[in-house]
């Protein structure tokens, strides 16, 4: 799963400290679904703020270990966060729409990626996913959602589903689950 536009706010400015991570409304009980329902929930974000120097990574982990420490609170559960901190120029396979991630998860959790589930707001995101092998991906409208489902159509790249929010991508996931 990403993490910004699809838990939180995006910010075209990053988000640099806590005080500036917003949960978008619904998603730490989308979180506590999957988490009930036996999901493990690993986010693949890009993070090139710290390459641009906005954020260390040291506060980036501690904007994490307090996403993360609400989400318990809520009743959920964050397994994993990978994130890459590099600029788009860096060409790095780590960077989505590249799936270095994701293989990284992979590898470390032994995953298999065709019973796996990407979830985002970009075509980044699909598109990574898409390449990885996941066997489904969402796109949802929050974030860069609504211009992603244009750009997504117009690159001939299809999700399975595309939801309003966190929440209904969450539903549709355990809905195609059962």
């Amino acid at each position: 799963m990403d993490r910004d536009g699809v838990i939180n706010k995006d910010r075209p400015d990053y988000v640099k400290k806590w005080s500036e991570f917003e949960f978008l409304p619904g998603s730490l009980d989308a979180l506590k679904l999957l988490t009930l329902n036996g999901y493990h929930i690993i986010l693949i974000t890009n993070q090139s703020a710290i390459n641009r120097r906005i954020v260390t990574a040291a506060g980036l982990q501690e904007i994490h270990k307090k996403m993360t420490g609400a989400v318990v609170d809520h009743g959920g559960s964050i397994e994993a966060i990978y994130y890459c901190p590099h600029i788009p120029e860096d060409a790095c396979i780590c960077r989505k729409p590249e799936p270095g991630l994701i293989y990284r998860a992979q590898a470390d959790y032994g995953l298999n990626l065709s019973k796996t589930c990407m979830i985002g707001d970009s075509l980044k995101d699909i598109r990574c996913a898409r390449r990885a092998g996941c066997g489904r991906v969402i796109l949802v409208r929050t974030g860069h959602g609504k211009e992603a489902e244009r750009l997504c159509r117009d690159a001939g790249i299809e999700a399975d589903d595309v939801a309003d929010d966190l929440m209904a991508a969450v539903k549709w996931l355990l809905a195609k689950s059962l």
